[in-house]
């Protein structure tokens, strides 16, 4: 364990180690992290700070969600930041976090404004301060009916408002895609062996090709899918601007 973390570069290291106390205490201080999530601008819940915080977090109920992410960050990050150095790694996946997490709250207020204009005004006023309560009403009960008389059993549209505004967002994913993003461009002939069909293909096909399903799930809005697609496709999109403005002679490695 030591020899690997010995062996990765510095600045992949530290992300990795900071995920793993942030997965911890996800654990150990359940009420405290989170308020480090990242919830809609709209939502009473929303803090500044969440911008930086949230891609530090993963789902505590599912290993694979934090091993999948840091696993790409180690094989991919370390072949970047050999390339560009720790600063500009650096600046790198923090800048592809942060995008992502914005094109991801773009696409939930326009998705947020939607709905507003299918429901009450008054209905929304009175419930949307008491989201989280309100919640975990529904949770507990499977109702909620308000001494205002607003029963959301009957209203799927603001029943659904009140969930996505107060939803919040969390995990590397973002970043994550926005190595891949380098990765498919500085390295585009390099084979990757894939887990799920293992088999080969070039990286610069392997982004291409997941790039187009995040953006066809994305488009599909499927109510049970709870993965943020554009926060991915955001971070890829910064990543490429980025790389473009780096790579200003259009050199690629092999």
């Amino acid at each position: 364990m030591f020899r690997i973390l010995q062996n990765m570069s510095p600045v992949v290291k530290n992300i990795l180690i900071i995920n793993v106390i942030f997965y911890i205490a996800q654990w150990t201080f359940p009420m405290v992290m989170e308020s480090l999530q990242l919830y809609p601008i709209s939502s009473e819940s929303f803090k500044p700070w969440q911008l930086a915080t949230h891609f530090f977090m993963h789902s505590p109920f599912s290993i694979g969600h934090i091993f999948f992410n840091m696993f790409a960050l180690v094989i991919f990050g370390n072949n970047l930041e050999k390339i560009w150095g720790p600063k500009k790694f650096l600046i790198y996946y923090l800048s592809c976090a942060i995008g992502a997490a914005l094109l991801h709250q773009l696409v939930l207020q326009i998705e947020i404004s939607s709905l507003v204009k299918l429901v009450a005004n008054s209905d929304w006023e009175i419930i949307k301060g008491e989201g989280h309560l309100i919640l975990n009403e529904i949770k507990t009960t499977n109702h909620y009916s308000s001494e205002y008389g607003i029963d959301l059993n009957k209203d799927q549209n603001l029943l659904a408002l009140l969930l996505i505004n107060n939803t919040p967002m969390i995990g590397a994913s973002g970043a994550v895609f926005g190595l891949l993003a380098a990765f498919g461009y500085l390295f585009p002939n390099t084979q990757l062996m894939l887990l799920f069909p293992p088999i080969p293909i070039k990286a610069k096909y392997f982004v291409i090709g997941y790039a187009a399903l995040e953006l066809y799930l994305g488009m599909a809005n499927n109510p049970g899918d709870n993965v943020a697609h554009f926060a991915h496709l955001g971070g890829a999109l910064i990543g490429i601007l980025l790389v473009l403005y780096w790579q200003k002679s259009k050199n690629k490695f092999f």
